[in-house]
């Protein structure tokens, strides 16, 4: 049931400004930073945003994509799994008559597998409590890690309230509580492989609301902290077949940002700081369709 899937390559070059583009719980909420300076963007970040504009079926995002696309957004086909709230025993009941005994056929008709757009793209680890290895949880569309192409600055500063947020204080504040990368252009690739669609439901028209939503994932999802998270670039590449007619590492490699200068590692300030290729090398552009999915904007 793959819907004839191609199976894509693709990479997000992502801009952040005086912005924190994916808080780490574990250090204060700082943005994430690896050890030698380098920015992370985690890919659970990422498809959240992705997941909240689809969630929002009544917001500006979704019922415009689906127009675009030619969806009915008033079918019950586009729920999120990954949503707050959810109802674990509802969800589990929606599988399938037995969970315990996993049947294919019978899983793939589920009200589950109609329902949740997520669950179909992405796969999930929800169904591990079925007791059966048969469920499927790896899903057609995976993000990596995002990269940041140089070491990133980080600041901090103490929010202050003008309005006291203790008893008898009149004013409030926040040590650093504002963490914020100065400048960052980071690279995220992302995959579509087709050999799990028969297992989850996954269609082309999953993958192809994906594509069509990833260009408004920051716009639409700014908050204080994150006002200013650009998507310069969305290189989505179609193999020519499912088998992929060529290797994915050639396609990203040719595509990732490199830092101007004698030091690599030297921060950036702005995106004059990069150079970044816009096209293939001639060895690639006969074997994939390319395309920038923030020109269809």
């Amino acid at each position: 049931m793959n819907d004839n899937i191609k199976r894509a390559t693709g990479l997000l070059i992502i801009e952040v400004v005086n912005s924190n583009p994916n808080g780490d719980p574990d250090r204060e909420s700082d943005p994430r930073q690896r050890p030698n300076g380098l920015g992370e963007i985690s890919p659970v970040s990422f498809k959240r945003k992705l997941r909240d504009l689809v969630e929002d079926a009544e917001g500006t995002v979704f019922p415009a994509v689906c127009e675009k696309l030619g969806l009915n957004k008033k079918k019950d086909n586009y729920k999120i799994l990954e949503a707050r709230g959810r109802d674990r025993k509802t969800i589990t009941s929606e599988m399938g008559k037995d969970i315990k005994n996993f049947d294919q056929e019978e899983f793939m008709k589920s009200l589950f597998v109609t329902k949740y757009w997520d669950g179909r793209l992405f796969g999930n680890t929800f169904l591990e409590e079925g007791g059966s290895k048969g469920y499927i949880k790896t899903g057609v569309a995976q993000f990596t890690m995002g990269l940041s192409v140089a070491p990133i600055l980080i600041q901090r500063h103490t929010n202050t309230n003008k309005a006291g947020v203790e008893e008898g204080k009149t004013q409030g504040m926040a040590p650093l509580a504002y963490r914020v990368v100065e400048h960052g252009v980071y690279y995220m690739p992302f995959y579509v492989n087709p050999s799990h669609a028969h297992k989850s439901g996954c269609t082309q028209k999953d993958v192809d609301l994906m594509k069509a939503l990833i260009p408004y994932a920051y716009d639409h999802t700014r908050s204080a902290i994150r006002p200013d998270v650009r998507i310069r670039h969305a290189w989505y590449m179609e193999h020519q077949n499912s088998l992929g007619s060529c290797a994915d590492w050639k396609l990203i490699d040719a595509l990732i940002p490199k830092r101007k200068g004698s030091d690599p590692m030297q921060p950036s300030t702005s995106w004059s700081d990069y150079i970044v290729s816009v096209n293939l090398p001639d060895d690639l552009k006969g074997k994939v369709s390319f395309s920038d999915l923030m020109e269809t904007v």
